[in-house]
């Protein structure tokens, strides 16, 4: 049953809570929510199986959640801390792809984060300017109301058989309907880019796992080598995983034991 908590603007957050143990939030990337992510779900309950507590929610503007445009990074962070005090005041975090950049800039703004892992964080070269120049062009495509526009602008950077893909599946609509809330996702990666990451993440001061798959695009590998160069005693771990996906029994195996081990 979808459970509720209260951001401090006064946006409710919808979200699910499965296991017991120690606590881990699940910090979905640019087009998860979970009426549209059975992945996460069966992450969540995998996860819970293994002794932990998993809270899996729709961020602002997607699925139960409520929020209105503008959503911003600052307000992600607000929500995710809302969470954390309803799982008992501290959680680890696991953030998706643009959602793993959402993570480690909640734990740098110094939430009770336990630990943070992330997925394929799809960073560029820190410093380059275009992610800040494209952050700017989804905020004149949002404000301009175009959602079919948004969502390919989004995707414009990424394989052009997954756009493709996506735009002739049954999902589009699913994809297009809370674009603006893809906001976030390009703030967070253009936080990233803004100056070094030492300087961004180095104090973390909780442990940091960097997953990769191990037949990722290109700039994944890369990306996680910066993160873990940029927090002292972060690591880079590869799974079975291709295409941004990853491999369910091998991640399981790999996150729950980091998990247990960061809550002792």
């Amino acid at each position: 049953m979808t459970e509720f908590v209260t951001s401090g603007d006064g946006t409710r957050i919808a979200y699910d809570l499965e296991g017991e143990g120690p606590a881990v939030i699940l910090v979905a990337g640019a087009f998860q929510f979970r009426a549209f992510d059975p992945g996460s779900r069966a992450l969540a309950s995998a996860l819970a199986a293994r002794g932990l507590t998993v809270v899996n929610y729709d961020r602002r503007g997607r699925g139960e959640s409520g929020g209105e445009p503008p959503f911003t990074l600052d307000a992600e962070i607000d929500a995710i801390s809302a969470l954390m005090d309803a799982a008992g005041g501290r959680a680890a975090l696991f953030g998706t792809s643009s959602g793993g950049a959402i993570s480690l800039a909640a734990a740098a703004a110094g939430l009770p984060v336990t630990a943070v892992a992330v997925w394929e964080v799809p960073l560029g070269p820190a410093g380059n300017p275009h992610a800040a120049q494209f952050l700017e062009g989804l905020r004149e495509r949002i404000r301009a109301g175009d959602k079919d526009a948004t969502v390919e602008y989004f995707m414009k950077d990424m394989p052009p058989e997954w756009l493709a893909g996506a735009k002739a599946s049954p999902g589009w609509p699913m994809m297009t309907g809370p674009s603006a809330a893809l906001e976030p996702d390009s703030e967070s990666l253009a936080v990233a880019a803004s100056a070094p990451r030492a300087q961004l993440w180095g104090r973390i001061g909780v442990p940091v796992l960097a997953l990769v798959g191990s037949e990722t695009l290109d700039f994944f590998g890369p990306a996680a080598d910066e993160i873990v160069a940029a927090i002292p005693g972060a690591r880079r771990v590869e799974v079975p995983g291709k295409d941004h996906r990853w491999d369910l029994d091998a991640l399981v195996d790999v996150l729950a034991e980091f998990l247990l081990a960061s809550a002792r």
